[in-house]
């Protein structure tokens, strides 16, 4: 039992137990790529529904820190007085269905349809939840390969390499990096593979855009949940956690440039030339919006199962990437809008569409931006930034860098400020999802 009788026939909650169970929930939340406000917010709530005042945290982006003291102590020893608990998180694949039960959960305590006993079989069984089958995430990798590749200008036949490059490389994820080489080593590795097996396509004959298919191999690897949870939690004056984040996720692309740079280099030496690219192209195939539309929604589609959203909501993830790439397109090529004007345009879209989703669905807001915000997300950028470097081309490696930069700020002030829009515009409700 998990109460104890104190003076007066008065029943309250074991303190320690209550804090166990708020500890666990943020343990599973934190693993598995919840951003730390909601880390927070929901150990908070869940102390305080069984009277446990709120205070006692502090979350880092790989840890928990819980102490307290109980205000209430029965004198024969009946309940502890102090509570002190740290935990260690290391970091590991996201798993946003976890994440979305234990919010759930939450809401069910504070509603009243859950006990302590209760709450800790559901976090019981959360733990245990199953990810995404093995056949699943080989098919996502794939076709994201495949449709980011056409996003970014490729044509049908640059589709079908990036798919190969694609399925080849979680393949490699699966059975090599990810259980012997260390994080930067696997991703570097990871993306000397995909752009290695793009440029063996393209030199076979399949495939007439070298980059669109690298492009395309290499965006399953953009570290998308670092970068979005890094800016959240910036947004939310969580300074150290917001920089520790998106510290991680620019190691992520720099390992990725590294792993397409070495790929180049040695191919040049097996062939004695380096390959010459032209630039940015639009391949007339896959331009049109409907084409684009269609890729933007299988290459959400692909992200929302690597990232293990409930399938409930892949209809939903899948329309707010679409709705952010068609107005990123419009702005463009209607509006004559540079790439980071449209980018903040875009975002804005794809963060205010989350955040009506968000509501219905009992689901957090994070799950549709991370999902969603994949079309935007500077990867040409990080592609070009690298060949130019590695050709001697700096001043060109430069420009493309540079670009990519401001992209991604753009990206970074269209969540920031479609996240501050007050939560009634969104839900009648006082405390909602998002």
């Amino acid at each position: 039992m998990y109460f104890c009788t104190v003076e007066q026939n008065e029943q309250i909650p074991d303190f320690a137990e209550v804090l166990e169970v708020a500890s666990e929930a943020g343990h599973i939340l934190l693993e598995n790529g919840a951003e730390l406000s909601r880390v927070e917010d929901i150990m908070n709530r869940i102390s305080t529904h069984f009277g446990v005042s709120s205070g006692h945290f502090f979350i880092l982006s790989n840890g928990i820190f819980t102490s307290g003291k109980a205000e209430k102590v029965h004198k024969a020893g009946g309940q502890a007085s102090t509570y002190a608990n740290v935990a260690f998180i290391p970091i590991r694949a996201t798993q946003f269905s976890r994440v979305t039960a234990v919010n759930r959960l939450s809401y069910d305590i504070s509603a009243g349809r859950c006990n302590l006993d209760e709450a800790r079989e559901r976090l019981e069984q959360i733990k245990k939840m199953p990810v995404k089958p093995f056949w699943e995430q080989l098919v996502a990798t794939s076709l994201s390969a495949a449709a980011f590749s056409a996003v970014f200008g490729g044509g049908f036949e640059d589709c079908a390499a990036a798919a190969i490059a694609g399925l080849i490389l979680y393949l490699y994820i699966f059975f090599v990096s990810s259980r012997y080489m260390s994080r930067i080593v696997a991703g570097v590795s990871n993306a000397f593979v995909a752009t290695l097996v793009s440029i063996l396509c393209w030199r076979l004959g399949l495939g007439t855009s070298l980059s669109d298919i690298v492009i395309g191999a290499v965006m399953p690897l953009i570290p998308g949940v670092p970068f979005t949870n890094g800016v959240r939690d910036l947004a939310n004056s969580d300074y150290l956690a917001g920089l520790t984040r998106l510290t991680d996720a620019m190691l992520g692309f720099v390992c990725i440039a590294l792993g397409v740079s070495v790929a180049f280099m040695l191919d040049s030496a097996l062939f004695g030339e380096f390959i010459k690219l032209t630039g940015v192209t639009a391949n007339p195939e896959t331009a049109g919006f409907f084409w684009q539309a269609v890729a933007a929604f299988v290459g959400t589609l692909g992200f929302t199962i690597i990232y293990g959203v409930d399938r409930e909501h892949y209809l939903s993830s899948g329309i707010i990437g679409v709705a952010g790439w068609m107005v990123y397109l419009m702005l463009v090529r209607f509006a004559s809008l540079t790439a980071p004007v449209a980018s903040l345009g875009a975002a804005l879209i794809i963060c205010i569409l989350s955040r009506f989703a968000a509501v219905p669905n009992r689901c957090p807001a994070q799950v549709f931006i991370v999902c969603g915000i994949f079309t935007l997300v500077p990867g040409a950028g990080v592609f070009w930034f690298s060949y130019y470097l590695t050709s001697s081309q700096f001043d060109l490696g430069m420009h493309s860098g540079f670009m990519a930069v401001k992209v991604a700020i753009a990206i970074v002030l269209g969540i920031v400020f479609a996240m501050e829009l007050p939560q009634r515009l969104f839900s009648r409700h006082r405390k909602a999802t998002h």
